[in-house]
């Protein structure tokens, strides 16, 4: 019998094969191994690709080539929703470069989690098991594991339509006051996704103090500055419950109880501490100084919009909004901070302490101590990053300690009010800002993240012994 010669066939090839499946093939290893690890690099890339946009001569007014400082810096500022302002966003940046800003707020707004989630959707096409237990985490979700795409999508399409719904108000409104159509647009559009986003920049080269007696803007801005701190898991949380309060998960209701708390608080003591100063509220009616008390206390927590300068405050009142822009906002939100649940769950972990309970107890259930630890973990690490802000920035521009402390707080939370030491400092002290901008944005969630689903299995247990405390 006769054999057949066989002909050589070319092996088949793998679909995508290339760049495009080396990049795959690193996406997948770094989302399986280390979820944490790829949403920094994906954050630190989106960050970069930023910058060189900014620094394009398209991008300035002049047509010159910006600065890397102040591109990276304005770059690091709208990607971490901050706020904080090197140049004039209005007279430094042409309708390119303000374009690019806000691009940068709406990516940076989904968050780092979400991000390297959509990353590793658009480059493999699929989520590993780690990654969607990272997203599910993230978004604080009881969703089924397969579920998590979709959830993703859902998030960005919220995202659209409440900002889509401010820009609608915002327009109306700017378009009332005699702007042209194109213009009255775009400032919607831009404060809708900045205010959301918890951002803080604004396209007017005064900000939005002209428009101080204004309802029409002030109350979306507050709006959407409050519904956008809360965070995703709130917000998916009412959307799947109603407003019913049993039907609530416990985030949801802490998120909400102390950020209403902090809100009232804070509106409080602002008013009470500024009601007679001439600098600031000193000469309005109390209408007016009700109003600015208010969208103080919200704007202070996180989006950095300012009515006031912020130079002319009190002592008394720096000291409360340096407090109230550490707290922050919600979880995986678009607000900055140690985040309000943290504060919570330590809270209930004094009490719990001071009435002799063993278990940290709230709404008919029980915090896991490992919630504690991450609790305390976030705390202490948002606290040394504070510190060693302080004396970098200090040593570099020479400032007073209470100057100093404003704008690395404001730098950290990524809250954006600013006393204008930013465009005040040297280079060196723009890099300073700018890492802690990205270290607040990045750290505190993708640590809180990363130890929620990480654990170590321990076969064995040292003997117990009981330290002095306090």
């Amino acid at each position: 019998m006769a054999q057949t010669k066989p002909t050589w066939q070319p092996m088949p090839q793998r679909e995508g094969l290339g760049p495009l499946t080396g990049l795959r093939d690193f996406v997948d290893r770094l989302a399986a191994s280390s979820p944490a690890r790829l949403a920094m690099l994906a954050f630190a890339a989106v960050i970069i690709v930023f910058t060189l946009l900014l620094s394009l001569p398209a991008s300035s007014a002049d047509g010159q080539v910006t600065p890397l400082h102040e591109a990276l810096f304005t770059a690091a500022s709208a990607v971490c929703v901050t706020g904080l302002t090197v140049v004039s966003t209005a007279a430094h940046w042409t309708f390119f470069g303000q374009f690019v800003i806000l691009l940068g707020i709406f990516v940076g707004g989904l968050g780092t989690l979400t991000i390297a989630s959509l990353l590793t959707l658009m480059v493999s096409r699929r989520l590993g098991l780690r990654s969607k237990l990272i997203a599910q985490e993230a978004l604080n979700n009881s969703s089924r594991l397969g579920e998590v795409g979709e959830l993703l999508r859902i998030v960005i399409m919220t995202s659209v339509v409440i900002e889509g719904s401010l820009a609608v108000v915002l327009t109306g409104r700017f378009l009332a006051l005699g702007e042209g159509w194109w213009t009255a647009v775009w400032h919607g559009v831009f404060y809708s996704i900045s205010a959301f986003n918890n951002a803080g920049f604004t396209p007017h080269s005064d900000g939005i103090v002209p428009y101080a007696a204004d309802l029409w803007i002030l109350v979306p801005l507050a709006l959407g500055a409050f519904v956008g701190s809360l965070g995703f898991p709130v917000i998916l949380g009412l959307r799947q419950a109603g407003f019913r309060w049993r039907k609530w998960s416990l985030h949801v209701k802490l998120t909400i109880q102390v950020s209403a708390i902090l809100v009232a608080v804070g509106s409080l003591l602002w008013g009470w501490m500024e009601w007679d100063n001439p600098r600031t509220i000193g000469g309005m009616g109390v209408a007016e100084k009700i109003i600015h008390a208010v969208f103080a206390s919200i704007m202070t927590r996180s989006c950095g919009f300012n009515l006031v300068d912020q130079n002319h405050l009190g002592g008394t009142t720096r000291l409360l909004t340096d407090a109230l822009m550490f707290a922050g906002g919600g979880s995986a939100s678009t607000a900055g901070g140690i985040k309000v649940t943290t504060i919570a769950v330590l809270f209930l972990a004094i009490v719990a302490e001071g009435r002799g309970d063993s278990d940290v107890k709230v709404y008919g259930r029980t915090i896991p101590d490992s919630a504690l630890r991450v609790a305390i973990s976030v705390i202490v690490a948002g606290a040394t990053l504070v510190l060693v802000g302080s004396f970098l920035m200090s040593a570099i521009t020479q400032q007073s300690l209470d100057r100093v402390l404003f704008e690395v707080i404001s730098a950290f939370a990524t809250c954006g009010l600013s006393s204008g030491l930013s465009a005040e400092s040297p280079p060196a002290g723009m890099y300073v800002l700018t890492a802690l901008m990205v270290t607040g944005r990045l750290g505190t969630i993708t640590l809180a993240s990363a130890l929620a689903v990480r654990q170590r299995i321990q076969l064995y247990h040292y003997p117990e012994e009981r330290p002095i405390i306090g």
